[in-house]
């Protein structure tokens, strides 16, 4: 650890050492705040017995080095919290280059915070500095291999000083659990520190990675996380969505990802029309395969809510419930399998049927937590919508309505109930 020369001892004058009245204190307060107050009398108030005393010296941008070393080994870790802000806010004001009193002085005492026993302080320290240009290149990779999360987290994230060589050291000594995270998510990660962090066993860091649209990841090491991925779920929603993916990869992830991230990857637009093809063929086969066998045998609309709520209860009411008896042309089950999901009455779907209503339906849809996908055909088979006029998704399979829109249509629907 750092030692700090002992400070030299200065006696508080007599008035302020006079009465222990709260007004006293106030007094007291107002005099260690002051950027006007002697250099001795803010030295001699960094000893006050009141704690409110001692933060306004630390505060204080006029404060003495006596007083700032007083401080720096203060018994209320607070103080101490508050003394590491500020003199790691002066940093951006020294010239590094000429090593004067004042740059000695707030280097050696925040040194010291740097290794102080409260993880507070030196999390104080690390979050003034975490993206400082001006922060000496030492206190940097002393915060950055501290062992406590919070300390070393957001200057691993965050500080422009750390090389690619520092930043491979540190995956290799791994200061904490969050390091590799750390490293995955800082902006402009190149294919070095991409292929480190690949090859480390931390799941959580490579999915960060893979969600760090900044980061620069080879196309052989992005195959080699595709080939693995089938069971990290936390992977696929980022791979499906990286910038660039080969047809090797894209392929890999129609077998195991889910229907919904499977209309994703089969809708990206830099995808060849060969390939799009073929990813959407898959995702209708898994629709199909994912379907009841049975069609409904529902005759009435009360019979068909009656079967919409048991598939509910059973966790068995899903989009490709729904496509299927779409495609079957089965309208009152459709009805009531939209209803039942989007949590709204029947009357309220019919009400969408009968004004021939797209928007409605789609708004529904979209209440139902369900994708375009089964909207277009659902306009069809309800509201009877001719091909040129049916709502379709748009890049992604993004609703064609905002929400504000689509949650006015559907109270539209539910107030002409009432």
């Amino acid at each position: 650890m750092t030692r700090l020369v002992p400070p030299r001892t200065v006696s508080l004058p007599p008035a302020c050492l006079a009465g222990s009245t709260q007004a006293d204190e106030a007094a007291r307060v107002r005099l260690g705040a002051s950027t006007d107050s002697p250099p001795d009398l803010l030295a001699a108030l960094a000893t006050d017995p009141a704690a409110t005393v001692r933060a306004a010296v630390a505060l204080n941008s006029a404060a003495p080095a006596d007083a700032d070393r007083i401080l720096a080994l203060d018994r209320d870790e607070r103080i101490r919290t508050l003394l590491a802000r500020k003199l790691a806010s002066l940093l951006p004001t020294l010239k590094l280059a000429e090593r004067d009193r004042l740059q000695q002085h707030v280097l050696l005492v925040l040194a010291s915070l740097v290794e102080d026993e409260a993880v507070r302080v030196r999390a104080a320290v690390a979050d003034a500095v975490k993206d400082m240009p001006q922060a000496p290149r030492e206190i940097i990779l002393r915060l950055a291999n501290d062992r406590a999360v919070p300390v070393s987290e957001p200057v691993i994230r965050l500080s422009p000083l750390l090389t690619t060589e520092d930043l491979l050291k540190l995956l290799a000594a791994a200061p904490n659990t969050a390091a590799a995270t750390a490293v995955a998510c800082r902006s402009g990660v190149n294919e070095t520190l991409s292929d480190a962090v690949a090859a480390s066993s931390d799941t959580g860091a490579i999915a960060a990675l893979l969600a760090n649209h900044s980061a620069a990841i080879r196309e052989a090491t992005l195959d080699a996380l595709v080939a693995n991925a089938a069971e990290r779920t936390s992977w696929h929603a980022p791979l499906v969505r990286r910038p660039h993916l080969s047809s090797a990869a894209s392929r890999a992830l129609s077998d195991y990802v889910t229907t919904r991230l499977l209309d994703e990857l089969a809708s990206r637009a830099d995808l060849s029309a060969e390939l799009a093809t073929e990813l959407k063929q898959r995702l209708q086969v898994r629709l199909q395969q994912a379907m009841p066998l049975r069609p409904s045998r529902a005759a009435n609309i009360g019979e068909a809510m009656a079967e919409a709520q048991i598939l509910a209860a059973g966790e068995q009411l899903h989009e490709a419930t729904l496509l299927r008896a779409v495609q079957r042309g089965e309208a009152c089950m459709a009805t009531a399998l939209l209803a039942t999901a989007a949590g709204v009455p029947v009357s309220v779907v019919e009400r969408a049927a009968t004004l021939r209503s797209a928007k409605g339906l789609v708004s529904l849809v979209w209440r139902a937590g369900f994708s375009m996908q089964v909207a277009g055909p659902l306009q069809t088979l309800l509201a009877r919508t001719p091909p040129a006029a049916v709502l379709r998704g748009g890049a992604g399979g993004t609703f064609p309505l905002a929400i504000d829109e689509m949650r006015w249509q559907i109270d539209f629907l539910l107030r002409m109930g009432h």
